[in-house]
């Protein structure tokens, strides 16, 4: 992880992520499918934004008890994820996917896909195309800055299941159908841009809120592909989202044990 080398005869694609197994999937997908090509595959790895940090924001938005509510969620999902993994095994299995760090990726690390540096970074490495997964809201001053399409992979069905946790949301709204994932240009607001492609899998009943993103994103890995490879030839298609709209955030804790318990929503 250090300076960006990028050949300057090369089709680049950036993807900027926070890191984890989920982005791994992506990164690793895109890299063996330019493996034999003039297409090479480059990561900026930005900080993830502290407990803190998602406290403080979430309480400016929703008050104290939603957003002490939401972390407890998350941090009760994290401790479920040892029992996920014979699930996340299958998933893997299922699409091909690779959750694992790949050392032959380069990676340079950066404090914000907001700061200046990494706007300093992408005009050094002059991509043909820049994804975003899971990492923060790009700003609509960085976003005018890049002469460059940015797409964005989204675990969830835009634009009625924007923000976060946008499968589960979906179950407990008994939305099945809309149980999915969407490709999407990237605007300055929570993925209202244009769609790209959409991918709606059926989730199984050992799937459960530590397990949807990884599906969504498992199965979304050949759209992920079809709008990088469309992206690098200027040929991208975008169309405007339609239909009622709604920002998600995770559930509290007690409404998820309670969509559980009466819907079977985990």
């Amino acid at each position: 992880m250090g300076v960006m080398v990028v050949q300057r005869d090369a089709q680049t694609v950036l993807v900027m992520t926070a890191g984890g197994p989920n982005p791994w999937m992506v990164i690793n997908a895109l890299y063996s499918h330019f493996l034999n090509s003039h297409v090479s595959v480059h990561v900026l790895l930005e900080e993830p934004e502290s407990k803190q940090e998602i406290f403080q924001r979430r309480k400016r938005r929703l008050g104290a008890v939603p957003a002490f509510g939401q972390l407890a969620t998350m941090a009760f999902a994290k401790l479920l994820r040892k029992a996920a993994q014979r699930r996340t095994t299958e998933i893997c299995k299922r699409y091909n996917a690779n959750p694992h760090f790949n050392p032959d990726v380069p990676v340079t690390t950066v404090r914000s896909i907001n700061s200046p540096e990494t706007l300093e970074l992408v005009r050094h490495c002059n991509p043909g195309a820049i994804l975003l997964v899971s990492t923060r809201l790009m700003k609509r001053d960085m976003l005018e800055a890049l002469n460059v399409s940015v797409l964005n992979l989204h675990a969830g069905i835009n634009p009625a299941y924007r923000g976060q946790m946008g499968g589960y949301w979906a179950l407990a709204s008994d939305d099945a159908d809309n149980f999915g994932a969407t490709i999407h240009m990237v605007d300055a607001g929570t993925d209202t841009g244009a769609t790209l492609y959409q991918v709606r899998p059926k989730p199984e009943k050992s799937d459960f809120l530590s397990t949807y993103p990884m599906l969504l994103t498992a199965a979304a890995l050949d759209i992920t592909r079809q709008a990088v490879d469309e992206a690098l030839q200027g040929q991208l298609k975008p169309v405007a989202a339609t239909g009622p709209s709604a920002l998600h955030f995770p559930p509290t804790l007690w409404l998820w044990l309670w969509n559980g318990v009466k819907k079977g929503v985990w």
